[in-house]
């Protein structure tokens, strides 16, 4: 009987899936065996499997491997591959290691095909295997079966134990090896370290290898294959859960997203100001209604700006998250040693002492002798809290007023010049001028220990908060703004004003 190339267009395209066991070929099943004979049209998912030699004559997708980003590319390439072939051929067979309904992310998107159909035939998992080496009862013990190559998002929260599987290469066993932090606590830390791990090599094949090792130790103690997994019995320190998720999507995002790709360092400044700025106002709006759901909204927002850079740089190959959160950690133990170590601090006034000592001590050991009192003041910042900083490093260092009267006969000094440069209509001095007043006025609310950004933000609001409310009192007496005298505007103003500041003083307080 001779069978077509092209299939009737009765015939419902089939995949037909296999599993190869854990390794040795005796634990392959009779069915299975019959099935590859059966089946002409044949692809393997890798021919890196002990018992891949049984699928003769086959189609491996080992290639998809090397030319794809990311493996669920690879694995929706080879799932298309798998359906073209069968609308090609009418059926076809698919051979994947072990089970496949264990861990087979083609399969599971095979399945969710609706042109094709799938019969998907039982096969021994690695699973049964590993249980029996281990000498335990998966139900009983309660593990966790996880892919290597998403550990830190699928075992977020776990303590264990756990199986992880697909431990294949160094750089999966090095994302599983950083993605535990223990943080700050020494203690927490060591037991991290010492946490114990299984490896498991080769299992299920005469070759088969149990060696133990720890957290700290597994990256060098360990040489992965494709047939190496991890069993884990007990976590000291729970992988974080939410965080790790949220990293995951600012990947995916920058992976995926037109826009998102295309954003550099740079094009990102303005965002991450932006976002900066609307945490201020979310800040505001909570004093006001006490609420904090805008605040966490907006902080969020903030947090990605931070992932995103960090996303561009891990994938340019210069720093990871971790090399972020791990740089401000050790900052902060350092410039904390009133917490972390002997020094003690009796109020802030000697903890921001101990601080600048901290830091001067870093720039000694780093070689710095170039540095000024004023380093560290962003020139990027708005111009009030950059005067205001600029300020306060010069005021450590003992340039300063020793008391209020100086700033205030500054600010009346600066206003006399400006005035005198404006009679001259002197536009360069009086901008000049103008500047010094402004400064001067910083340096007084510093004396008195009010952030100007956040007083003239407020005088601010408060202001547009009134002059809207005039506009609304002239638009219900019908009276244009523009054709209004100064006094009849400065009534509309104060009556605004203290309209506001009665239902201020019958507001509850949050």
């Amino acid at each position: 009987m001779t069978t077509s190339s092209s299939p009737s267009s009765s015939v419902t395209p089939t995949i037909t899936v296999i599993g190869l066991g854990p390794g040795d070929p005796d634990l392959v099943t009779s069915e299975t065996l019959r099935e590859i004979d059966r089946v002409p049209i044949r692809f393997l998912r890798t021919t890196q499997h002990p018992s891949a030699f049984l699928v003769n004559n086959a189609t491996s997708f080992d290639s998809e491997y090397e030319t794809a980003d990311r493996f669920d590319e690879v694995y929706q390439r080879i799932a298309d591959r798998l359906a073209a072939a069968a609308h090609e051929h009418g059926e076809v067979l698919y051979a994947v290691p072990g089970s496949p309904l264990v861990l087979e992310r083609t399969v599971s998107i095979i399945r969710t095909r609706t042109d094709i159909a799938t019969r998907v035939l039982p096969a021994i998992s690695f699973l049964d295997a590993v249980w029996s080496a281990l000498g335990i009862d998966p139900v009983d013990a309660g593990v966790r079966l996880v892919d290597g190559h998403r550990f830190a998002v699928e075992a977020a929260g776990e303590r264990g134990p756990l199986l992880v599987a697909h431990v294949h290469a160094d750089w999966v066993l090095s994302e599983i090896r950083h993605s535990l932090d223990a943080g700050p606590d020494d203690d927490l830390t060591i037991a991290a370290d010492d946490t114990r791990v299984v490896v498991l090599k080769a299992i299920g094949t005469n070759e088969q290898q149990i060696t133990e090792t720890t957290w700290a130790k597994m990256e060098s103690a360990i040489e992965p294959d494709h047939l190496t997994s991890l069993f884990i019995p007990e976590l000291a320190v729970p992988i974080g859960a939410g965080y790790v998720k949220f990293h995951q999507l600012a990947r995916t995002l920058r992976e995926r997203c037109p826009w998102d790709i295309e954003q550099t360092h740079e094009s990102l400044v303005r965002y991450l100001i932006e976002e900066s700025f609307e945490v201020v106002d979310a800040i505001d709006e909570r004093h006001r209604d006490g609420g904090d759901d805008h605040l966490i909204e907006e902080l969020g927002d903030l947090l990605y700006q931070i992932e995103f850079h960090a996303t561009i740089a891990e994938q340019e190959g210069r720093f990871t998250i971790a090399d972020i959160t791990q740089s401000i950690h050790d900052k902060l133990v350092r410039r904390h040693p009133h917490v972390f170590g002997t020094t003690v601090a009796a109020d802030a006034t000697e903890v921001r002492q101990h601080w600048e000592d901290a830091k001067a001590k870093e720039r000694a050991e780093t070689g710095d002798t170039h540095s000024s009192a004023l380093d560290g003041v962003a020139r990027s910042l708005p111009a009030l809290s950059q005067a205001d900083g600029v300020q306060r490093k010069a005021a450590k260092v003992g340039f300063d007023w020793p008391d209020l009267d100086g700033p205030v006969e500054k600010v009346r000094e600066e206003t006399a010049e400006v005035l005198e440069a404006h009679s001259r209509s002197d536009e360069h001095a009086t901008r000049h001028e103008i500047g010094d007043l402004l400064f001067a006025v910083v340096n007084l609310a510093r004396h008195l220990e009010v952030e100007p950004e956040a007083a003239l933000r407020s005088a601010t609001a408060r202001f547009a908060e009134r002059f809207r409310l005039v506009e609304h009192y002239a638009s219900n007496d019908s009276l244009d703004l523009h054709e209004l005298s100064l006094e009849t505007l400065d009534a509309l103003w104060e009556r605004a004003k203290d309209d506001l500041n009665s239902l201020n003083t019958y507001m509850p307080k949050p």
